[in-house]
Order: C-alpha cells, then structure tokens, then sequence
C-alpha cells in the first residue's frame, strides 16, 4: 500500500492497557507509513490530545474505565469526526459492541490479540485497517435511504438471462461493507437465490453480523458451517478466521469452510470465495465486490467473469474506500459498475428478469462496463 499517502497517517492509540498501547505503538510505528503521534488510557485524555496532536485515524479500545467506548466514539462523531479503528475482545458480548461501534460510524472493528489471533497477525490487520480508515470517506458510513420501489431505478442496459438449475450470487466487502451488505440483502425477497458473503471481520463478529443480516432480510441468513448446503432463501456468511468455498457433488452445491494461510491479509479472503465459485459454477453465478481496501476479490471476480458469471462493481461515488472494486474493474474483471442502491435490482433482474429484457439480453449479449 505505500506510495498511498503523502505522509505517513497519524495514529492515536487509545486502550486502557499499557501493554497493549507499548505493543501497538511499537509495531505500528515499524510501518514507514504510520506514525503514531500519542497514546491515551481513557476517553478523557483521548479527548484532550485529539484536540492538541490532530491524529488522521484513532484506534480505539471500547471497554475502558471512566468513559465507556461507545459512549466516547458517539460523542466524537457528533462533535469532531474522525476515521475510528474499534478494538474488542472475542466474546459474544464484546462483538456485539462491535457492531454497535459500526452503527455510531467506526469505520473498522478489530479482535484483540489472544485466542485464535497472535499478535503479529493482528498488528498485520491492524496496519491495513489503519490505512484504509485514514482513506474512507466518513458520509458513506451513514445510512441513508435507497431507491425503494423498481420504477426508482435507473434503466440498465441490457443483461443476460442465466438460465441454470441453481443460480447463485457470490459478494465480497471490507471497509464499508457491512451496511453496503445489509443494503443489498434488504431488497432480496424471501425465496430469492442462495447468497455467498465474504466480509472481512474477525471470528465471533461474523456470527453477530449474520444474526443482524437475518434480523433485517426476508431470506435465511446465517454464519456458514462446513457442510452447508445451498438452496433457495439462504444467504451464508463466510466465519471470521476460516475460508469458505463452494463445492459441488453432481447437481448438489454446499459449502466448505476451512483454515489456511491468509490470502491478502485477509481470513475469510474473497479471492479464495470466488476462485471455488468460478470452478464449480461458472456461468450459474453473479459476482459482486463491494468497497474495500486492498485488492482482494480482484483475481478471483476475473476468474469468475472468464468463466461466464456476470459480474458487478460498486462505483466509486458510493464507496467508502474504492479500492477493491477499482482493482477488480483495471484488471478486468468487471462486467457492470453500478451505485450501491441499483447493485440488488441488478441482481434480481439477471436472475429473475423480465422475459422481455431477458429476451433482449440473449440478443444483445453482456452490458459492457460503465
């Protein structure tokens, strides 16, 4: 990622654990584009040197004394936004915080060291994270309403019309992409086609997240298992810290999720999702790759294209980091960029469309990139 900034991103460290702060700072600090400016043990001296030291990027433990981090994280986005990098531990509770740090506007939520993740595994992420942050647009985080209604939407050209047994739709996302996800999956109905999530969160968080996806979407959604089948009406999501990929066995598809080197930094990685769904479904699929640092997804949303599957990026207007749908449209990979409120009728449309647009799309072949 160097060559990215200017000068390095100024980082604060804010964690009630002095190990933790001296281990941050010290591995943060070996990265030539980070430069770690201060570190604070509570909110309150967070606050003062926010105002004094103008950090790009804070990172931020949310279970501290004094000031809870929630507390501190909505008040700083009311009164003086900034990129936030949510620390938190690996219990069910601690990832539910999580999630709520991602509503109030933290751009990225981390793990802790411990358990499944060493330490140099999460300075790793933690580095990646920071940079991506320090490049969000901070208004993308926010939801906001979409096109509701069909007629809302834009015209698009002509698409193809799939014509399998089972069809499928493969998504990849990072920074961002929790609430680009949940924008999609909202507009899916209820016996719509099997969906495939990768989303760049640690373990434990993934399962909050589906559980939160399956609060707000018609279709079944769940943390994927090994072993999993697909049907119609089931939307799973890739387990923090394992890979998943498609498999099939005669006409049956299901999925297989399993541990392995990380791809791009990255445990789930989207490249190692759509590379299986390109092998063993082809043309039978959909790719889409939301926002997101880095260019994971890029090399496996081209093989997924070579291999007949239509496929879409988020544009780069609503994302909050335009960085993996941008590597994926210069390698060309990408049949179709499209606003993040029009990617799910997209979808729907190549999947369910109307006989007369699917009647012209045969015609007319692939829409060509915007």
């Amino acid at each position: 990622m160097r060559g990215l900034f200017a000068r390095p991103v100024r980082v604060l460290v804010v964690d009630d654990s002095a190990i933790v702060r001296q281990i941050l700072t010290r591995e943060l600090s070996a990265d030539p584009d980070i430069e770690v400016v201060g570190a604070a043990p509570d909110p309150f001296i967070a606050r003062d040197k926010i105002v004094r030291l103008k950090p790009d990027v804070v990172t931020l433990d949310i279970e501290m004394p004094r000031m809870d981090g929630l507390t501190f994280l909505r008040k700083l986005m009311k009164h003086r936004p900034l990129p936030v990098v949510v620390l938190s531990s690996l219990a069910p509770e601690g990832s539910q915080t999580a999630l709520q740090a991602l509503e109030l506007g933290a751009v990225e939520v981390m793990s802790k060291p411990g358990g499944p993740y060493t330490v140099e595994e999460v300075v790793l992420q933690l580095k990646d994270k920071i940079k991506a942050a320090a490049l969000a647009d901070l208004k993308r985080l926010k939801p906001s309403p979409g096109p509701q209604a069909e007629g809302e939407v834009k015209e698009f050209p002509p698409l193809p019309h799939l014509r399998t047994t089972l069809k499928m739709v493969a998504i990849g996302a990072s920074t961002g992409g929790t609430e680009a996800i949940r924008r999609i999956i909202g507009r899916f109905p209820a016996g719509g086609p099997p969906v495939l999530i990768v989303q760049h969160m640690p373990e434990m968080f993934t399962r909050s997240f589906a559980a939160s996806l399956d609060s707000i979407s018609e279709m079944d959604v769940r943390e994927a298992a090994d072993g999993d089948s697909l049907r119609p009406g089931l939307i799973l999501l890739a387990p923090g810290n394992r890979h998943m990929v498609l498999c099939r066995s005669g006409a049956r598809y299901y999925v297989g999720v399993k541990e392995g080197p990380m791809v791009h930094h990255q445990r789930p990685s989207v490249d190692v999702l759509f590379h299986s769904v390109a092998r063993n479904a082809g043309p039978n699929a959909v790719g889409v790759i939301l926002t997101g640092m880095g260019e994971d997804g890029a090399e496996g949303l081209k093989a997924m294209h070579d291999a007949g599957a239509f496929t879409i990026a988020q544009d780069r207007d609503t994302c909050v980091v335009y960085g993996m749908p941008r590597a994926a449209v210069e390698l060309g990979a990408v049949d179709l960029q499209l606003p993040l409120d029009y990617i799910a009728p997209a979808v729907l449309r190549l999947l369910i469309p109307k006989e007369g647009e699917a009647r012209r799309g045969r015609e007319k072949g692939k829409a060509v990139t915007n």
